[in-house]
């Protein structure tokens, strides 16, 4: 098959890729795809327990893209604290991500990134790097190519600003009395999704300041025209929604001017107060780095000084996003999973024939039983009446469990035979009971919030990168379902609520979306084993659809892969991309749900995870396979490439899980 292009991006469409031509006694081929299957089983079973914490958890590494290096650097010289041996490590680290190019990709083997490689050039810059160096050099003319600062993104052009590369009124303003937006009028701050909340308040303090720390050398070279860094944006038309949020922020800029100097100072120290109250146990905030960096920016400005236990405990904090390679390169994390990974891998040793009773099984269950969350937090402003119970994706973050979350670990601990039994039906009631009362008005289901479907912050000329609201999605809808099944609540209406909404969000061509994994491959594999759990005969027209469409987009190699440009270009990309273990390991979870053990696709896909198992047990990935933001902010899960492999890998050998009884039906909600 010949390799086609994207006029697009100028990526080339990935072949499917050629079946291997030789085998040796250790292939498929030669002992037998059943055979083959038990070995990778018993190999990947041990490589997965022996990563295991003493504690309990599991933690892959959480790779995104050089911005969360680039953004720590900066917020150390904005503080006065940057030191050469850190400047010097994330330097070795960011430089090694540079593309031949000369530009920086927010995923591996993706187009170059503007923004990323502007952040990028000015770190390394901070680390040292002369301008006139041939990889600076490179990149400092591919991004004027591109038509320089100018062209970056808002959060960008916002770290430019505090050093007055970029001027904070060529800006969107954001004021600080957004703060006192009650919940009914549009574009509060619990319109936000929970990340972009806990972003923009602080943000508000940091508009609202302004301020500018004199900058260490001149941008001059990442300028289209350095006299005229600003050239004027025209304004759209004032009938369509982009023109009146530009005529609203122009409002606002105006309103700066004018605005009582005792609200805005009363509305800076209630989002300070905001702030603080959401600070974790461990220092971070929301246990994601964005939030964090920006916090510490706003309460400095604010007067908190460095040796204040608030601003200790949250720079503490980002030290620990910080993982140190063999190369001496620091890489920073955006964001720990260990409670993810952790459900996860549970489910996927039990899947794969670990006992029930298994000590590595019974720690884990214990660490995640000590994670359920027990207190209200942000999402309770929607749902003030409903009980907590929920987990977070994070070591600490109270604040903000998950719906995904709290429906893997309910999986997860059904699989396990603890020592208290009583223990474990009280937490998973508890979690049970709060992912129902966290069901939206559409029947489904969001990962943090409930009907956070405000269609005004996305028109926001703030907002010009990622998602900043929590709609209902797919896959967090169908592992919810998946669980309340389990629970023995399939025919429960809430749970039925939740099967109509997926069977109408199906694509025409028989693929879900996938809002939290890349993407369609990924939301079929979610899907379809929700609905075969939830009592849907492997007969019905969506499974069948869904099937043929897996089957279609199946690689030549008989691995499944998609690249994440299936977000921006879906008729070009949809289902298509290198094969890799996770997306393997989901196409083959939807297959085996629907029935399909001994279709020929199957058979390939098991054959490809058997012949792509390294001798340790485990599978190479550095294809990014996760997503923060459909296309704008993507994310390797190392660990994803063990676990659903893994997963797969059992259900195939041990058979699937549903035939199991279901549990008795949990009260309430």
């Amino acid at each position: 098959m010949t390799a086609t292009t994207d006029g697009s991006t100028g990526a080339t469409l990935p072949p499917r890729a050629a079946a291997a031509s030789e085998t040796d006694i250790t292939t498929p081929a030669a002992i037998g795809v059943q055979d083959a299957a038990v070995r990778a089983v018993q190999r990947a079973t041990e490589h997965l327990l022996a990563r295991q914490d003493a504690e309990g958890w599991w933690k892959g590494d959480l790779e995104t893209n050089v911005t969360m290096d680039a953004e720590d650097l900066l917020l150390r010289q904005f503080l006065g604290i940057l030191e050469e041996p850190t400047a010097h490590a994330a330097a070795l680290f960011i430089r090694g991500e540079q593309r031949e190019d000369g530009t920086w990709a927010t995923f591996y083997g993706g187009p170059g990134d503007l923004s990323a490689t502007i952040e990028a050039y000015v770190a390394l810059r901070l680390a040292g790097d002369s301008p006139d160096a041939p990889h600076m050099a490179k990149a400092s003319a591919w991004i004027r190519d591109r038509g320089g600062i100018a062209a970056a993104r808002v959060f960008t052009r916002i770290w430019l600003a505090l050093f007055g590369w970029w001027k904070w009124e060529d800006l969107p303003e954001l004021p600080p009395e957004l703060i006192y937006l009650p919940t009914w009028v549009p574009l509060n701050i619990y319109d936000f999704g929970c990340w972009a909340r806990q972003t923009i308040v602080p943000l508000t303090i940091v508009s609202a300041k302004r301020p500018v720390r004199p900058a260490p050398f001149p941008l001059d070279e990442l300028h289209t025209d350095p006299a005229d860094p600003s050239p004027h944006r025209p304004m759209a038309p004032a009938a369509s929604w982009d023109g009146a949020f530009q005529r609203i922020d122009k409002a606002l800029h105006a309103f700066r001017r004018v605005a009582p100097r005792r609200l805005r100072r009363a509305a800076m120290n209630t989002a300070a107060r905001w702030i603080i109250e959401r600070q974790e146990n461990d220092g971070c905030w929301g246990g994601i780095q964005p939030p964090a960096v920006y916090s510490v920016i706003a309460l400095h400005l604010l007067g908190y000084d460095l040796k204040h236990p608030v601003m200790r405990a949250g720079l503490d904090s980002l030290d620990r996003f910080a993982v140190w390679r063999e190369d001496g390169a620091r890489m920073i994390e955006a964001c720990q999973s260990p409670v993810w990974d952790t459900c996860l891998a549970t489910i996927a040793l039990a899947d794969a024939g670990v006992p029930a009773d298994h000590p590595a099984l019974v720690k884990a269950a214990d660490w995640m039983l000590g994670e359920q969350i027990v207190r209200p937090g942000d999402w309770s402003v929607r749902r003030p009446g409903l009980p907590p119970g929920g987990w977070a994706f994070e070591f600490h973050n109270d604040n903000y469990p998950d719906i995904d979350d709290t429906a893997e670990v309910v999986l997860a601990l059904r699989r396990v035979r603890h020592h208290d039994p009583e223990r474990v039906d009280k937490a998973i009631g508890r979690g049970v009971r709060w992912n129902l009362g966290m069901q939206s008005k559409n029947g489904a289901w969001g990962a943090f919030d409930v009907d956070n479907t405000s269609p005004f912050p996305n028109r926001l000329p703030f907002c010009d990168f990622g998602e900043v609201i929590d709609p209902p999605s797919a896959d967090v809808t169908a592992h919810v379902v998946e669980m309340l099944a389990v629970e023995g609540l399939a025919h429960d209406p809430r749970t039925r609520r939740g099967i109509a909404w997926l069977l109408d969000a199906q694509e025409a061509d028989g693929s879900w979306f996938g809002r939290w994994g890349v993407n369609y491959v990924y939301g079929t594999g979610s899907v379809v084993p929700a609905l075969v759990a939830a009592g849907l005969p492997t007969s019905h027209p969506a499974i069948r659809r869904a099937v043929r469409w897996l089957q279609d987009v199946q690689n030549e190699d008989g691995g499944w892969g998609e690249d994440l440009r299936s977000y921006r270009y879906v008729k070009e990309w949809r289902g298509r991309g290198a094969s890799t273990a996770s997306q393997t390991g989901w196409a083959l979870l939807a297959l085996l749900a629907a029935g399909e053990k001994h279709s020929k696709a199957v058979e390939r896909g098991v054959e490809w995870l058997a012949a792509t198992q390294r001798e340790d047990g485990s599978w190479d990935e550095p294809y990014f396979t996760g997503t923060g933001f459909p296309w704008d902010f993507s994310i390797n899960y190392h660990l994803y490439r063990q676990v659903f492999p893994l997963t797969a890998l059992g259900r195939y050998v041990y058979g699937e899980p549903f035939a199991q009884q279901p549990r008795n039906a949990v009260k309430g909600g």
